[in-house]
């Protein structure tokens, strides 16, 4: 599986945000400033000061939510989250197709991640669209609090806001596993093998299924 969507933040923590998100007088920046020489020609949007405070308890609870949450950390593997940017979309603006470079400064982009902060009916386009490969696209336009995770390497773009504002975070993830391929696989292993568990409970197979799937992890990390 390419593609992860999840409910990550719960929804009352997500209305304080959208309510801070509001404020008048935030920092708010050009987007193009964080973006590589090709996304910038674009990207048009906004992102909120990233030493601003606001910004810091967003991208710090998200953090916090993705390395905490069983289903994200075996999907990703996660090694490091970061370079987590708060951004904002009014009418008019859209990221074009695009992908991510591959390094920041802290750290290798192996899975990109956009968590959805406005409720949908407050604003229309902006929907995410995710090149999953040939001619087929991926769309994504989920919950407030909602998140989807996909590989760094995959086209993307963002579609015109036409009405109302677009608030998201999105960030990247270093993964233990560099390969999509790879981390797919160890995926569906971990996800079978903890199917089984609840099912069956524990038996002296399971616990080889395990033991391999400790081992491939070992074996396939960098």
């Amino acid at each position: 599986m390419d593609f992860l969507t999840h409910s990550l933040l719960p929804l009352p923590e997500v209305r304080d945000f959208q309510q801070r998100l509001c404020a008048p007088d935030l920092p708010w920046r050009d987007g193009r400033l964080t973006a590589g020489d090709q996304a910038a020609l674009v990207k048009t949007n906004q992102q909120l000061d990233p030493n601003a405070e606001l910004t810091i308890a967003i991208c710090n609870r998200i953090t916090t939510a993705l390395t905490s949450d069983p289903l994200v950390k075996s999907f990703s593997l996660v090694r490091k989250v970061h370079s987590l940017l708060v951004s904002r979309s009014n009418v008019g603006d859209s990221y074009g197709w695009h992908v991510d470079n591959p390094f920041s400064r802290h750290g290798r982009r192996d899975l990109s991640f956009t968590c959805f902060l406005s409720d949908e009916d407050t604003y229309e386009g902006g929907s995410l669209l995710i090149q999953a490969g040939g001619e087929d696209t991926k769309e994504f336009r989920l919950p407030p609090g909602h998140i989807v995770l996909y590989p760094s390497s995959t086209l993307h773009c963002v579609k015109t806001v036409v009405r109302g504002v677009r608030y998201v975070c999105v960030g990247w993830i270093e993964s233990y596993v560099k390969a999509p391929d790879d981390r797919s696989i160890l995926f569906n292993i971990d996800a079978g093998a903890r199917g089984l568990l609840a099912r069956h409970g524990r038996s002296d197979e399971l616990d080889l299924i395990f033991q391999s799937y400790t081992n491939a992890v070992r074996r396939l990390s960098y």
